[in-house]
Formats: C-alpha cells, sequence, structure tokens
C-alpha cells in the first residue's frame, strides 16, 4: 500500500499507484484465522454497547408485533439449537428462503449464520422456472417459505419450513437450557472465509449468477458500520422500506440490528402505512428505494398529513437518484438528511456512502469509500488508470468484495481479477474530495425500481418462442421506475404474433419487475461487422417512440 506522503488528501488519491485509499480511518478487524460467524460478531458488539433492557430489537409495521433485545438473542440462539439438532444442518449446507420482509427473518438468518449454513433468499415474486434456476445454482438442503410461496420450491433434502406456522414458532420460543444451547453452538466452528451467504445478480453482464459472501464480508460491513455509529440517548428507530433478500435490505437488517437499533420490518410497501409508521412509531431513519424518494418529493398533500419531526435521515439506494428527484426531495423536507450510497450484490452493498449532514449536501455524490477498501478509475478503452475528477470503469477492492460466483469460474475471472480488483461496469469518477459520482453504465443491466434485470434473460425467453427469429431487449428511462425493459424483434417469415402475444408469453415466467413494457417489431436487428447487437441505437430508436403506459 502506498505510504500517506503520496495521498491527495482528502481524496485518498495515490500519485504512484494511481489507487484511491479510503480517506476514512481504517476499522480494525478480527484477526482472519480465528473462528468467528456474524452472529458472534453481531453478540460482541451488542455486549460491548448493549441497547437498553426495554429496547425492541424487531418490530412488524402493520400489526406492531416487538421483539425485545434480549429475546432476540436468545431466539437467534434456540432456533439454531433446533435447526442444528433437529435438521443436522451444519458446515457448507445452504438453506434457501422465499419470503416478504417479517421480523422472523433476522432472526432465521442470524440462526444459521451461526451455524455456518449458508443463506441464499430469492424474491418470492419469482416463478417456478426461476426459482428452480437459483435452487441449481445454491443446492440448498433446506428451505423457509410461507403459505403463500411453498408451492414454487422443488422437493429438497430436509423438505421446507414454513415461516408463518405455529411450527416454526415453535423452534425459536420453545424453552431450552441455555447451557444447553450454548454447549451445542459453542461446538460449532465457522471460519471468516467461509460462505455466509448466496445472494443473487446479473453481475456485470449475462444470466442470474450466485454472489458468495462470506462471514468474513459481513463483519467486516459490520465493524464499518459500528466505528462511525452515532452515540444516543435512546436507539435509533430504522424503518427498512426494501426487501431484506436484495443486498441492500440484507444489510440494513443486519447492520441495524448490530447497531442496536430498533428494526421496523414491512411486508409489503404501501405508501399511506408507510407514512403512518414513521409518525407513529417516531421513526427515525428510513431505507427506501428511489420511486419511494420521489414519491415523498411530489405528493404534498400526503405528506401533510403526517408528523415527521423525528425522521432525521434517509437512505437511498438501488439506483441511482435524478438531480430534480433529489432537489424536490431537500425542498420538501429540509430537515431530513438524504444518505446516498454505490454498491453491488458483489460489494457487499454499499461500499461507497455519505455520512453526516455535511456530505449529505454535495448534490449528485454518492459518497466516500468505505473504510479497508481501495478503488481504481480505469479508462475503459485505454486500461489506464485516472487521476481525480477523470471518469472511467470504476474497480474496487478490499474487505467487502465477494468471494465469486458460486459453480461458475468463468464467470468469476471475468469480473475479478488476479490482484483481486472486481470490475464492476460502471462509468464513474471520483472528485479531489473523495466523493464518487456515477455517471452511466457500461454494462448492459437494466436497474427496474432498484431491482436487476438482465437482457440476456429475456432475450433467451423471446428466442424459445416459434415465432421469433432474433430479438433484444435494451432499457427505456422513466422517472418513477429509473429504467423498464423494451424488446426488439424479428418475426420469423410468415408469422403474425402480434404485441401483446408476446407479453402475456413473457409475463407468464417472469416476476412483475422484469416485464416488457414495449415490444417493437423490426426487420433486423442493427449489428457491428461481428455481429454484436447495437444496443445504443435500440435505446434511440425506443426513446424515439415513448411508452405510453407502464
Amino acid at each position: 500500500m502506498a505510504s500517506q506522503q503520496f495521498f491527495h488528501s482528502p481524496s485518498g488519491f495515490s500519485s504512484q499507484t494511481y489507487i484511491y485509499h479510503s480517506p476514512r480511518p481504517s476499522v480494525p478487524l478480527p484477526p482472519l484465522t480465528t473462528p468467528l460467524s456474524v452472529t458472534s460478531y453481531l453478540f460482541s458488539l451488542l455486549n460491548s454497547h448493549p441497547p437498553p433492557p426495554h429496547a425492541a430489537a424487531l418490530v412488524d409495521a402493520l400489526t406492531r408485533r416487538h421483539i425485545l433485545y434480549s429475546d432476540f438473542v436468545l431466539n437467534i440462539k434456540t432456533l439454531a439449537f433446533f435447526l442444528k439438532t433437529k435438521f443436522n444442518l451444519s458446515n457448507n449446507d445452504t438453506a434457501f428462503v422465499l419470503s416478504r420482509n417479517s421480523i422472523h427473518l433476522p432472526i432465521l438468518y442470524f440462526s444459521l449464520f451461526s451455524i455456518g449454513v449458508t443463506v441464499s433468499p430469492s424474491n418470492p415474486a419469482n416463478t417456478k422456472p426461476e426459482i428452480l434456476r437459483l435452487i441449481q445454482l445454491s443446492k440448498p438442503v433446506i428451505a423457509f417459505a410461507t403459505s403463500d410461496t411453498a408451492d414454487k420450491i422443488p422437493s429438497l433434502k430436509y423438505g421446507t419450513v414454513l415461516l408463518d406456522s405455529p411450527v416454526f414458532e415453535s423452534y425459536v420460543t420453545t424453552q431450552v437450557d441455555e447451557r444447553d444451547l450454548d454447549s451445542e453452538l459453542d461446538a460449532v466452528r465457522v471460519s471468516q472465509s467461509d460462505p455466509a451467504a448466496i445472494l443473487y445478480s446479473s453481475g456485470t453482464t449475462g444470466m442470474i449468477k450466485g454472489v458468495v459472501l462470506t462471514q468474513r464480508n459481513w463483519i467486516a460491513s459490520l465493524a464499518g458500520a459500528h466505528a462511525v455509529r452515532t452515540v444516543r440517548e435512546t436507539p435509533a428507530v430504522a424503518l427498512c422500506a426494501v426487501p431484506f433478500f436484495h443486498v441492500y435490505g440484507f444489510r440494513y437488517c443486519v447492520t441495524a440490528l448490530a447497531l442496536g437499533q430498533s428494526l421496523v420490518s414491512m411486508e409489503r410497501f404501501e405508501f399511506g402505512i408507510f407514512m403512518r409508521t414513521i409518525e407513529e412509531l417516531r421513526v427515525s431513519h428510513v431505507a427506501v428505494s428511489p420511486p419511494i424518494v420521489l414519491m415523498m418529493a411530489e405528493d404534498r398533500r400526503s405528506m401533510d398529513c403526517y408528523e415527521l419531526s423525528k425522521l432525521e435521515g434517509l437512505a437511498c439506494g438501488g439506483a441511482p437518484l435524478t438531480l430534480s428527484v433529489i432537489k424536490k426531495f431537500k425542498k420538501r423536507l429540509p430537515q431530513v438528511q438524504l444518505a446516498q450510497g454505490y454498491g453491488l450484490t458483489e460489494s457487499t452493498g454499499r461500499i461507497f456512502g455519505t455520512i453526516g449532514p455535511e456530505e449529505c449536501q454535495v448534490i449528485g455524490a454518492t459518497g466516500k469509500l468505505a473504510p479497508n477498501c481501495e478503488a481504481k478509475i480505469v479508462d475503459p478503452d485505454t486500461g489506464i488508470a485516472q487521476p481525480p475528477g477523470k471518469p472511467g470503469e470504476l474497480w474496487l477492492r478490499g474487505s467487502l468484495i465477494m468471494k465469486g460466483y458460486i459453480g461458475d469460474e468463468e464467470a468469476t475471472a471475468n469480473i475479478l481479477d488476479s490482484e483481486g480488483w472486481l470490475r464492476t461496469g460502471d462509468l464513474c469518477y471520483i472528485d479531489s474530495e473523495g466523493f464518487l459520482f456515477y455517471v452511466d453504465r457500461i454494462k448492459e443491466m437494466i436497474k427496474y425500481r432498484g431491482y436487476q434485470v438482465a437482457p440476456a434473460e429475456l432475450e433467451h425467453l423471446l428466442l424459445s418462442h416459434p415465432d421469433i427469429a432474433d430479438a433484444a431487449v435494451v432499457p427505456y428511462p422513466d422517472e418513477l421506475a429509473g429504467q423498464v425493459p423494451v424488446a426488439f424483434m424479428v418475426r420469423k417469415g410468415g408469422r403474425n404474433i402480434d404485441e401483446s402475444q408476446i407479453m402475456d408469453f413473457i409475463n407468464k415466467q417472469v416476476a412483475p419487475y422484469k416485464r416488457i413494457r414495449q415490444v417493437n417489431f423490426i426487420n433486423a436487428l442493427p449489428r457491428n461487422a461481428t455481429g454484436k447487437v447495437l444496443r445504443k441505437e435500440l435505446v434511440k430508436l425506443a426513446q424515439s417512440n415513448p411508452i405510453s403506459k407502464l
């Protein structure tokens, strides 16, 4: 690592290596050789800074059911005990999770972490074929689902446990002698290099992939958050309005609990319930996606109905916010810090972020680099690293970077080089103060309401239709959703398939967020000399034919 004298303070840039080092203080981590699970690390943080005796760890936004921190810790241990003794779950096993947000999920996650079982959550809106593909990647031995999602899961070695059943409740709350709990769990050795979670991503291009995040990745994430925590008289009340199966919600969930905050869980987002929860539970911090920020910025009539004086900060992630939305929000709620961040599933979520009121005032910035991490800005044409202010592809390295894609060495090698640099596929620049500014995506992935939609996946489905000869899917900009998928296709000779038939064909096979919003029939897809589809031309063509209704 370059010595401090080469840094262009405060950006953390080394003029010798052209590497950006985090401008934030380094955070000490446990020795890598020390056996340690994310759960054990959580317990150590809570022991070092214990929440008040009657502080709620988990709260259901709709029913207002709550679980105190003392019960939360005991519930984790009890569930881990039953999972280990009843199902014989152990290191190297994977558990598939298919559920909306609930107060049960954090308990389940930490219980599985504690016995070395890899957690693999998925979007409950996914279809059976999509879920089968994910299960083929992660190879789980057991699943945890709800009554309305369990039928999508194929038969597994240890079956499917219903999270909304009395049986699961008994696994969490049955009284077991604490000496037996501790004895059983102390016998488990979890290495920090072991997988902790497999989350799903399209990577920079292509089909869905399983991102392996280790116990060390999550420990580093929690250590970084704990190092910059704000000392408070009463615990923060944190409302998570993003799904726990997404890396953003997953990380927000485990971080809030490690910091001793009261985590409020929303099963499904409804704007009225969301606003009423903020008011009635005196919520101080909220995690949202860009569409929710837009609603809060523009729905003045609804906003004026609620008392929001306790709201201190709003974290937004999953997709970039437009400058116009940022300005509208700051005008509507000037007292609320709007914190943005940049992250990938492959970087354990947020790896750049704004902290504190001063950083949140930098319009358009997605924050500064996390502790114990490094970045490079690389010209995508020349491969030359760039100094502050110059755009290029963002490369990342450090304790938050994934282990790789499960079962896909080729895809891993395509994004992670031999020196540990993760090539993000995003065009960005870092200014002289160390702030990251997102410019555009080099990669082809579409971001719909913060969800990743891989064009290759939709194209594969389109080309499976007997009436389609060629197809390509591109993004179409939308203020509310960010981007929506638009398809261009060539009919096979003599076929008369129409737009509604195509949409119906796709809608039956994919989750709602992946649905194609417009179909365009053309004589031939534009391609270059090597046969690659000229997507920029299709994007221009799509924008010349506006979508009237999403």
